[in-house]
């Protein structure tokens, strides 16, 4: 007879359809206690049946192996499959005993889906506690053998593995989870500052559920010249990809900047980044650059397709830095050149760069926007009300997110600098 492939195992054993359970013997000896007529006729909770398969040996309990197969049940004095008289001899000549559990190890790689019950004689009682603690659900002793207490063990070793591979599977899920999040916290930048007396605040949050890092980027340094240059963008889209990129033009701008490009060159250099590493030609990224003088009373504006920052200055209103000179967003068909504006700061102010998820929140179960004005009004109550800083960007974002009756399917970002007062 032409031996039967094993078929490919599922994550899962597939459940039979009248609620009962497979259980694959594996032990030598058809004639054993295992083949007794209380085998065939076994019966579990609520009167469902156990079918019961048996095999001589690993290989034949390979072939029997298939996904309706929930439970195990191992004689451990069966030999392994590499265990022939000659391998015994020269393990024996080579001083090294025989590990008395390894069929119960290869049965365990083969069938990491089923519960696996371990049989053997109550003499051997420490060997049995030591294959669960390998891997086994539970033991059996072989003359205390029956029907009753075999049903009784097979449904509560499938019952044990199914909860030992939910509590495996809830660990992975934190453990990856964590991983991400260390990740993601990894590919936010860390502003490069020293030596500048602006100071910096920021405020981070994906449109994605569940995520840490979106499409929005931003970084802030200082090079030995005294310029802060800082800039916010916003790749189109929400996913993954999107997130990958926005680090990737991230990355790009601060090495542009440390290698001191600047201007067209800069903004040229990124879009050729942006073209190379999108993964479809309808995705485009606005963005926003400022450069802030070594004395901090003026700054050069560039926008690729972003919203204009907003200037803030004791006993003035919050106000919007002109957008006259506005460029297309990189990867646009036909972008050209961009043009750079110079700003008057003054000695006390803040700039708050944002993306376009802030203003695009609505207002209430319609489809008002809460939009620039909106954003404005909202930025002068919370200076009025004396906050500053992180403090002031954590409140603006709230009230954006209680407008909007809840969370906000855009990414927003927010960068607030500060100078003087």
């Amino acid at each position: 007879m032409m031996p039967v492939p094993a078929p490919r195992q599922a994550d899962q054993p597939a459940a039979l359809p009248d609620g009962g359970l497979t259980l694959l013997v594996i032990e030598d000896d058809p004639g054993g206690s295992l083949s007794g007529p209380d085998m065939a006729g076994m019966a579990g909770g609520a009167g469902r049946p156990v079918r019961v398969r048996t095999a001589r040996n690993l290989t034949e309990a390979e072939r029997l192996l298939t996904d309706d197969v929930q439970c195990i049940l191992l004689d451990l004095g069966l030999p392994p499959l590499d265990c022939t008289p000659g391998a015994q001899a020269g393990s024996a000549q080579a001083g090294t005993a025989p590990d008395e559990l390894e069929t119960l190890r290869q049965v365990l790689r083969l069938a990491p889906h089923q519960a696996v019950l371990a049989l053997t004689a109550e003499a051997d009682a420490e060997r049995a506690a030591e294959a669960v603690r390998v891997g086994a659900q539970d033991y059996l002793f072989r003359d205390e053998l029956d029907g009753k207490v075999l049903s009784r063990a097979i449904r509560y070793a499938v019952e044990r593995k199914r909860a030992d591979r939910a509590q495996h599977q809830l660990t992975e899920t934190r453990l990856r989870a964590q991983e991400n999040a260390r990740l993601e916290r990894g590919l936010l930048p860390n502003p490069l500052l020293d030596g500048s007396p602006l100071r910096f605040a920021a405020h981070y949050r994906p449109g994605r559920s569940r995520a840490l890092l979106g499409g929005d980027f931003y970084d802030t340094v200082r090079t030995p010249d005294g310029t802060v240059h800082a800039m916010i963008g916003d790749v189109c889209g929400h996913g993954p990809d999107e997130a990958a990129l926005g680090v990737e033009l991230r990355i790009a701008w601060r090495a542009l900047i440390l290698a001191g490009v600047c201007g067209d060159e800069l903004l040229d250099t990124l879009q050729q980044v942006l073209e190379h590493e999108r993964a479809d030609e309808e995705i485009f990224a606005t963005l926003c650059t400022v450069d802030i003088a070594p004395d901090g009373r003026s700054a050069d504006l560039c926008l690729a397709g972003h919203p204009a920052p907003l200037l803030l200055r004791p006993g003035q209103a919050p106000a919007l830095l002109p957008q006259d000179a506005a460029g297309p967003a990189l990867g646009l068909p036909g972008a050209g050149r961009w043009k750079h504006r110079p700003v008057e700061l003054g000695d006390a102010w803040g700039l708050m760069m944002y993306t376009d998820g802030l203003i695009e929140g609505r207002i209430g179960a319609g489809t008002r926007r809460l939009g620039e004005e909106g954003m404005i009004e909202l930025v002068r109550r919370r200076l009025k009300d004396g906050l500053r800083g992180e403090e002031l960007l954590e409140a603006a974002v709230t009230e954006v997110r209680a407008l909007n009756g809840g969370e906000l399917t855009d990414d927003v970002a927010v960068v607030l600098l500060e100078h003087g007062g």
